[in-house]
């Protein structure tokens, strides 16, 4: 199991870009929440903005299709998209998901 992490504008971009990516059946789940984040700006100060999160859960097969959707639909010009792969998922999740996944 992958799970994909990156930021949004907001939590509207985030549903938008979840939804696409549960409709077309690239992920099993998509999970988000509004956050506070601070970056480096100009000159080294901190720029602090609210943004949204989202983390996909999918498979390894899926995760370069995820990319592109994402780089796509994403409103920042270089949006960070971190890969996680998991060491362990509890076996009845895992196989609901593979059941799940392989259908579409």
């Amino acid at each position: 199991m992958i799970l994909i992490y990156t930021t949004c504008r907001d939590t509207a971009e985030a549903v938008k870009i979840g939804q696409l990516i549960i409709e077309q059946k690239m992920a099993i789940e998509v999970n988000l929440w509004p956050i506070q984040s601070l970056r480096a700006g100009d000159g080294g100060t901190a720029v602090s903005e609210r943004e949204a999160i989202l983390i996909v859960k999918t498979n390894e097969q899926k995760v370069q299709d995820v990319e592109n959707l994402i780089l796509k639909n994403h409103t920042y010009a270089i949006p960070f998209i971190g890969v996680i792969n998991l060491y362990r998922v509890n076996r009845e999740y895992k196989e609901w998901m593979q059941k799940v996944m392989q259908m579409s």
